[in-house]
């Protein structure tokens, strides 16, 4: 096989997308990614980077432009980082996506499953209800550029609300008007970090600005200012985050004016979102979403049901509509106060919500002899904790309803929850997230025989290194990560490394040399960069 040089043109043939939306060629038996570039066309692309396994193009020609190709409308289009998909019909966005489930199903999960359908919008544009703007240290407010965190000045998006485009806007003309300092992440000085917006229904705003600190100057003026830019705005709050690193809110909330909460409604419920609660950011959409929950779930008004990762209850409320009792669990206490109220609010009275982690609560209620006859999940991107599995299927419900927003994670999931008895039945993809490359899915786990045989496997925990059960992420999702990102195979010495540079807790003697005179290959560079990458998408630092 002759090996690929930067720099020289080949002629391919894009034959699918990447989890990012990067189309995929093959050359010489080497995969390229490629920015920009449609299924089905042919192209000459020049090699920008060589790795290992894998390589990075450009398109130089297209011979033969593909009818699913389409200008993008968005001017920001290839600059900033949250859109993949603008070059795309939308018909070919939602065929990307559902491809995307389907491999992660079929070869992490093992699975001999058809995604039966992927549910796509009526409104793919101004969908989302909640924004969040990084703020550059030189005071620009948008977006981030594709594996950077510089920010892209961005003045109108396609995806964001107007309402929620012209209070960032407006929170950048306070800052240079009175010289207001944005906050610097290389120094970890200056004020200004995050503008959050939320936005309801009724087209009604939350303002939050996120500062290094626990005030700013001129604070009667920021409310003045972003008023003036939206006036039905009923609230604005500013949120004190002095920590390093990539998390966005901080703990601490002051109002400057109005209320420190948005209202509303959704699959005709009423509910009330604080500023840190999870919220499905396409509303439209999520309604198809819990539809289709709900659906899998087939209630029939006699079952108990257990939701875990229940936010505010969205998803717990719809249940409880169609159950006999329903019981919520999150972490977030804001979450859970607003969930107790939104219960109340909307006279369900067979509704009930507990604060704390979904692993030990799963473990509690088990240990009370808790038996829900559903159990829904919802996790965040890194999907579930083997404990958390381990403890859903000690419960023994009938049927599981998982709904992800990472099919990697959720193909993992499926394949453990397999071990346990479960095996996947039905799934369907909903596109809630139109430009983006990103796709929720629902899938419907029933449960099964389990293999009588049993293993037993015994470790000193000294040497096993636990920390995958506290941060989500295991070695081989990390290594499944790099690879299909950078095109690098790392192994598990070289992430125990990185982990011992983070500050991670790993095993006191995991991966360590046997002798002192051992010697031990090091972690080049490269492959760091790429690991340290994956720890930041699966929030470990």
């Amino acid at each position: 096989m002759e090996a690929l040089e930067k720099g020289s043109v080949y002629t391919a043939v894009i034959d699918g997308y990447s989890s990012e939306g990067l189309g995929i060629a093959r050359v010489n038996g080497a995969v390229v990614f490629v920015p920009h570039a449609v299924r089905g066309e042919e192209i000459d692309l020049r090699i920008t980077k060589v790795m290992k396994t894998s390589c990075a193009g450009e398109i130089v020609k297209i011979h033969n432009p593909s009818p699913e190709r389409m200008e993008p409308e968005c001017p920001y289009a290839g600059k900033c980082g949250g859109c993949a998909y603008r070059h795309l019909t939308y018909p070919e966005e939602l065929w990307a996506k559902r491809q995307r489930v389907q491999d992660a199903l079929t070869r992490i999960g093992g699975l001999e499953l058809t995604v039966e359908e992927i549910l796509g919008t009526k409104n793919p544009e101004h969908y989302r209800n909640k924004s969040q703007y990084p703020v550059g240290a030189d005071g620009s407010i948008g977006f981030f550029q594709a594996r950077t965190h510089k920010v892209v000045p961005i003045r109108r998006c396609l995806i964001q609300t107007e309402a929620a485009d012209r209070t960032a806007q407006a929170v950048g003309e306070w800052m240079r008007r009175y010289k207001i300092s944005a906050y610097d992440e290389t120094t970890g000085k200056g004020l200004v970090r995050h503008v959050c917006v939320r936005v309801n229904r009724k087209g009604e705003s939350l303002c939050c600005v996120v500062v290094n600190g626990n005030k700013v100057p001129r604070e009667p003026e920021l409310a003045a200012y972003v008023t003036a830019a939206v006036p039905h705005t009923v609230g604005a709050l500013l949120n004190s985050n002095t920590r390093r690193g990539n998390v966005v809110l901080g703990d601490k909330y002051r109002t400057l004016f109005g209320r420190n909460y948005l209202m509303d409604t959704l699959c005709g419920l009423e509910f009330k979102l604080s500023m840190p609660s999870f919220y499905q950011v396409n509303r439209d959409q999520a309604e198809v979403l819990y539809g289709k929950a709900l659906e899998f779930a087939g209630l029939t008004g006699n079952e108990t049901v257990l939701d875990l990762y229940c936010g505010i209850g969205t998803i717990t409320l719809c249940l409880a509509k169609a159950a006999k009792r329903v019981i919520g669990a999150e972490i977030v206490p804001p979450a859970i106060r607003d969930a107790k109220e939104n219960a109340l609010r909307n006279h369900i009275e067979n509704a009930e919500f507990f604060c704390g982690d979904a692993a030990d609560i799963a473990a509690k209620l088990e240990s009370d002899g808790l038996r829900p006859d559903v159990v829904t999940v919802d996790p965040p991107r890194k999907g579930l904790a083997p404990e958390v599995i381990a403890s859903v299927a000690a419960m023994g419900p009938e049927k599981v309803v998982y709904v992800s927003c990472d099919p990697a994670t959720l193909g993992r999931d499926v394949k453990i929850f397999r071990e346990f008895g479960y095996e996947a039945k039905r799934a369907a993809a909903v596109d809630m997230f139109p430009g983006t490359a990103h796709v929720e899915t629902v899938v419907l786990l029933s449960k099964g025989e389990v293999d009588s045989k049993k293993i037993r496997v015994e470790f000193s925990l000294e040497d096993m290194d636990m920390s995958e059960f506290q941060d989500g992420a295991t070695y081989t999702q990390i290594k499944d990560y790099v690879l299909e990102h950078s095109g690098l195979k790392v192994s598990n010495l070289y992430i125990s490394q990185i982990k011992r540079k983070c500050g991670i807790g790993v095993g006191k003697n995991y991966n360590l040399p046997k002798s002192e005179d051992s010697r031990q290959p090091q972690c080049p560079p490269e492959k760091e960069k790429a690991i340290r990458e994956a720890f930041k998408y699966f929030g470990i630092i």
